[in-house]
């Protein structure tokens, strides 16, 4: 026998080995896996809930805040928040005192000592429980294993049947009982009040409504509504006993296990200091802010020819003083020509000044003193003529050489 078969045949026994050992390991075996949710199920949690009150002729109706709440309704609150804001807390026991019926489960939040004060409900632990805290593991273990614990469903949640109670909280053996899972299974309800009705297994009761006013409140130590739990056993029983249902019953579901977002918080518990707010950010920009155009109209553009400007200038110059500020400007500026033109000018006396103009532009003294001279107030046509004589006489002093 070659090398090549040797191989061959070490192979195969290895493989059919290997699944020797597979199949003496391994079973098949069904397991049902449940449909996923879909559409409005996937994000309401009472969407069961809902329509199986709807069918039974109620009104259903889903929140996450607490808002308006009718005289006769029955409201269910699951993930609730009991005592996270004092004043819907305040609104919820006054409704509850006014004729309200109130449904809580074990998945209140917080509260506890408000409510045993108020409706004198509270929950309670079996004694072995605190025993079990200083336990190891070992003998959590061990306690859990003994025969009296609550029987689990498939998922692992905690089931039992419940027995109906009397006032005093004993139970009535020739009563319906009812099977409920989802207990909590660790710890039962208790109340020093009478019992308006009850479940009961051997841990305690279960489920138990005390009349607060003329209203009342059912604590149900379970989560037994959600939307694959319904229609589970004695579920759908369970729930129109625990909320009293009657055909044309409101019943409000209310959640905060997906909570609102901050903003809907805001405009929920304070839509109008927001309104005020917003209004008073609008007008104090409105007020800051540049504007697109000036507050008043432009005046209209209009063009003027340079002989307009130079003839407007002149009568306001006459209608400001007479004139007389425009005739110091002249002379100011005659005496400075001669100044750059004419030698030794600075030294002069006034008379030997004029003189001395004269001769440099060929101009009869006179009227050059005359103009030169004048500080009074002359008519137009006579200032005139003295601006026109002293103009001359500069230019001719600026084109000497």
């Amino acid at each position: 026998m070659n090398r090549s078969r040797i191989l061959i045949i070490l192979v195969v026994l290895a493989v059919a080995a290997l699944v020797t050992i597979i199949a003496q390991n391994t079973y098949w075996d069904e397991i049902s896996v449940p449909t996923p949710l879909r559409g409005e199920a996937v994000t309401n949690p009472f969407y069961a809930a809902q329509r199986f009150v709807e069918e039974l002729g109620a009104d259903s109706e889903w929140r996450r805040t607490l808002g308006d709440l009718p005289d006769d309704a029955v409201v269910v609150l699951s993930n609730w928040h009991w005592d996270l804001i004092e004043g819907r807390r305040q609104q919820l026991e006054q409704w509850v005192s006014d004729g309200g019926r109130l449904v809580i489960d074990n998945t209140l939040i917080g509260g506890e000592e408000h409510l045993e004060t108020w409706a004198g409900i509270w929950r309670d632990y079996p004694d072995d429980e605190a025993d079990d805290e200083t336990t190891d593991d070992a003998q959590q273990v061990e306690a859990e294993d003994e025969p009296n614990a609550v029987p689990e469903d498939d998922d692992g949640d905690a089931c039992g049947s419940l027995q109906p109670v009397n006032k005093s909280g004993d139970a009535q053996p020739n009563g319906r009982n009812l099977s409920v899972c989802k207990l909590d299974g660790y710890s039962f309800l208790a109340t020093d009040r009478d019992i308006a009705w009850g479940l009961t297994n051997d841990d305690g009761l279960q489920m138990l409504r005390v009349r607060v006013g003329n209203g009342s409140v059912t604590w149900i130590n379970a989560e037994p509504f959600g939307n694959r739990d319904l229609t589970e056993i004695d579920h759908g029983e369970l729930f129109v006993a625990a909320t009293q249902l009657h055909r044309g019953d409101q019943v409000i579901f209310i959640s905060e296990r997906e909570h609102a977002s901050l903003l809907a918080l805001i405009w929920a518990y304070g839509a109008p200091v927001v309104v005020l707010f917003a209004l008073m950010l609008a007008t104090l920009l409105w007020r800051g802010g540049l504007r697109f155009g000036p507050l008043a109209a432009a005046t209209e553009v209009a063009r003027r020819s340079i002989a307009e400007q130079i003839r407007g200038t002149g009568q306001f110059t006459i209608r400001l003083g007479g004139g007389k500020a425009l005739h110091r400007a002249m002379v100011r500026a005659v005496h400075e020509a001669a100044t750059r033109r004419l030698s030794g000018y600075g030294a002069l006396s006034q008379p030997e000044r004029i003189e001395a103009i004269a001769r440099a532009t060929e101009m009869n003294r006179e009227a050059l003193e005359q103009a030169m001279n004048h500080g009074g107030t002359r008519r137009p046509t006579e200032l005139a003529h003295m601006i026109t004589t002293l103009e001359t006489a500069r230019r001719r002093l600026l084109s000497t050489t």
